[in-house]
């Protein structure tokens, strides 16, 4: 479920400014959730590392590539996904379950779908398949998180729009808000989103006074000791 009412720009903006690591530490503050869950694991990566954290919120579908569709060779007109994707607040992150065994055969995510996407508010795409067309998709400055990158799209089609799926082992629901950068992706709890951005901030201060006393002449073990005594 999408938080309710949507988070504000400028607190999207907070997020945008905070890594997925320190967005990690933060949500561990609050004691919501296993310090093993929440986040995808190695096998979705950030395509684009150069690009900015992204956040947004979640419209999933899920995905076949192996197979032709039941109905026609090509998906080309697909207004009712399009008006699903447009059902969750902006910004808007599509995550997509392959399930082919293995995964990413096809790519359904390219520069044409990629210019689709952007065009209905959406900042991201998130597969444990495959993308294709790298340097065109950057070109619109649109994250990619995926499982593998690959030359066709094969018999790539979207199903099941909507529902519950899991990628990289994080399950995400449609609305679920989504936290990514070259570090990888999370799910931020819509229950303590709001708070999530102060949190960080007072991390990376506390990070940052142990850092600037390791670099310092005065560092010694003992003062490094105090140091974690006060935080």
């Amino acid at each position: 479920m999408a938080i309710d009412p949507p988070l504000t720009e400028n607190e999207l903006d907070a997020f945008r400014r905070l890594d997925t690591c320190l967005v990690c530490n933060a949500i561990e503050a609050f004691d919501v959730r296993l310090y093993n869950t929440g986040f995808a694991d190695p096998s979705i990566h950030s395509v684009f590392n150069d690009l900015p954290p992204m956040v947004g919120y979640a419209a999933t579908a899920r995905l076949r590539s192996g197979d032709p569709p039941v109905q026609g060779g090509r998906y080309r007109d697909r207004s009712d996904w399009w008006t699903n994707i447009l059902s969750v607040p902006p910004p808007r992150v599509v995550v997509v379950q392959d399930m082919d065994d293995p995964p990413g055969r096809g790519a359904f995510l390219g520069d044409v779908h990629a210019a689709i996407l952007r065009a209905l508010g959406c900042v991201g795409f998130v597969s444990n398949g495959a993308v294709r067309e790298l340097p065109r998709v950057r070109a619109m400055n649109f994250s990619l998180f995926a499982g593998n990158i690959a030359v066709s799209h094969a018999y790539a089609h979207v199903f099941a729009l909507g529902e519950s799926v899991s990628v990289g082992g994080l399950e995400i629901s449609q609305g679920d808000l989504l936290h990514g950068d070259v570090h990888g992706l999370l799910d931020i709890p819509k229950e303590i989103a709001r708070k999530v951005p102060a949190v960080a901030t007072r991390l990376r201060e506390q990070e940052d006074q142990v850092i600037k006393y390791c670099q310092s002449q005065e560092f010694s073990i003992d003062g490094l000791c105090a140091i974690f005594k006060k935080l």
